[in-house]
């Protein structure tokens, strides 16, 4: 599936993949260390009464990345050009991760576009915290990190990461999805090379961490800022799906969403499925989506 590119406002140029359908119109977000690639899965199981947009976010894939991300209302916003470009009036929104909180930024601050939100192992609406590390390299909860430059030198997370990037290190990225993500089931060879190939284009690893650190739009302080009490202005039908086996996304963060979003969530786990239910349990993902669009 070729991709094609829109030209934003600020200069970036976002890539997106588009399966044809119907009228029904579904765009996919994706979330860090990934890009439109790894919905190749679903793109190709969704029923065919919908037309499916799949985008790159700016600094993965594709997708350009002159400006640096500040925070998560940058992906947002880029999001909103996007769909305006292709004039999406009416579209269901599908955000998995670090995606999850771009179409909850993108949906409070454009009511009336998106009909219905599916949170997909979502960040929580009060971000998603980053620790700095103890001596022996594991998260030290009682320190949270407050800057980007601290986030940029942690040694237990961003170097790592980082430095598996700046080396094209594909065993070593395996590794750490095979430990955190891919934990149940993975992808057949070939198509894990291929993911393994797209994580290596990202670009602003550490702009993201520091955009879901900072990230609360919730009523609550969330441990390093107040949030801004907007979540309570998406009034669209919202469903949360969590793996009951995810590792990176946990329990008590899918609650905090359901607590924000009131009566307007419906949250449904996931049975025997991790932070990639494309992988884990395709069909009971697919089955979940259609029966709530």
């Amino acid at each position: 599936m070729s991709l094609s590119k829109i030209q934003l406002s600020n200069g970036e140029s976002i890539a997106y993949r588009v399966r044809s359908g119907g009228e029904e119109t579904i765009v996919l977000v994706h979330g860090n260390m990934t890009s439109s690639k790894h919905w190749d899965v679903l793109l190709e199981a969704l029923d065919k009464k919908f037309t499916i947009y799949a985008i790159d976010l700016r600094g993965f894939g594709e997708s350009t990345y002159h400006n640096r991300i500040q925070g998560i209302k940058d992906f947002a916003d880029d999001l909103s050009e996007f769909v305006n470009a292709l004039d999406l009036q009416k579209f269901y929104l599908i955000g998995w991760s670090t995606g999850g909180a771009v179409c909850m930024q993108y949906v409070v601050d454009h009511p009336g576009r998106c009909e219905k939100l599916v949170l997909l192992a979502s960040a929580s609406t009060r971000g998603y915290p980053f620790y700095g590390a103890k001596d022996d390299g594991t998260p030290d909860f009682n320190s949270r990190l407050k800057t980007i430059e601290e986030i940029e030198e942690n040694p237990s997370k961003t170097l790592v990461i980082q430095g598996l990037y700046d080396t094209a290190n594909k065993e070593g990225l395996k590794a750490v999805w095979n430990a955190a993500i891919y934990s149940h089931k993975q992808p057949d060879d070939s198509a894990y090379e291929v993911y393994l190939d797209d994580m290596l284009t990202q670009r602003n690893l550490a702009d993201v961490y520091h955009s879901l650190n900072t990230f609360n739009i919730s009523g609550t302080h969330n441990g390093l800022n107040e949030g801004t009490d907007r979540a309570k202005q998406i009034k669209i039908p919202v469903l949360i799906l969590r793996g009951d086996r995810d590792y990176v996304v946990t329990e008590e963060m899918t609650q905090e969403i359901v607590a924000d979003l009131g009566k307007n969530a419906t949250y449904i786990p996931l049975i025997d499925s991790g932070h990639s239910p494309l992988i884990d349990d395709l069909e009971q993902l697919r089955a979940k989506i259609e029966a709530f669009l």
